[in-house]
């Protein structure tokens, strides 16, 4: 199975995606984690892309796209693959398409996770991440034990760049200018699936991928 998580940021494509691999043995393939890691280890690209990560700004398409090619090519994506924050413009989109032609495969369903601004922007806003380990927490609904103290490690735990509220409301308009025609180009093509993703722990992408096979 392939597959493509949509969504704007904050959505809950990163739950959704964990209770899709406890049943499809498939590569969760994450744009923003792939980015994080060449970010924190200062790689080529890690340097190129952190001034337009920081900004909340989308990472050229070229560098995606040539990381992407990279990243299909392994192992553990050829039983299949569900992509979380690519494609995110039309041009990625067609871009894929073709990388998938040559490959000889194509996409299963591009599952749209819709949620309204205001929850994202609360739900970011609330988050908080372990600087040493990377666990997550949330301020409101799971907050550590100690203030800015890690549970798991001990770690300082921080508020990311990303999640402030002014990155995150510029996060928000770039995703609907620029990512949302993304819902008309897989529309078109009998690909798009609607998921609420309001409350995302409730499983509504395992439940549309149960439907695709039936």
């Amino acid at each position: 199975m392939r597959i493509i998580l949509m969504g704007p940021p904050g959505a809950g494509k990163g739950t959704q995606a964990e209770m899709v691999k406890k049943v499809y043995p498939i590569a969760h393939i994450s744009t923003g984690d792939i980015l994080r890691e060449n970010v924190k280890t200062s790689t080529d690209l890690g340097v190129s892309a952190k001034r337009y990560m920081d900004a909340g700004s989308l990472v050229p398409d070229g560098l995606i796209i040539d990381m992407m090619e990279s990243r299909l090519g392994n192992e553990d994506a050829r039983a299949g693959f569900m992509l979380d924050g690519f494609p995110r413009t039309v041009a990625q989109a067609e871009a894929l398409d073709e990388l998938l032609d040559k490959m000889g495969v194509h996409i299963d369903a591009a599952i749209l996770l819709e949620v309204d601004d205001e929850i994202v922007v609360e739900r970011l806003t609330s988050r908080r991440v372990c600087s040493a380990c990377g666990a997550i927490f949330n301020v409101i609904a799971h907050n550590t034990k100690v203030e800015n103290v890690c549970d798991e490690c001990s770690g300082t735990v921080i508020q990311r760049d990303d999640d402030k509220e002014s990155v995150i409301r510029n996060r928000l308009s770039v995703y609907h200018n620029e990512t949302a025609p993304l819902v008309d180009y897989y529309e078109k093509r009998g690909k798009l699936r609607r998921v609420s993703g309001i409350r995302s722990a409730d499983g509504g992408v395992l439940s549309c991928l149960e439907s695709l096979k039936n």
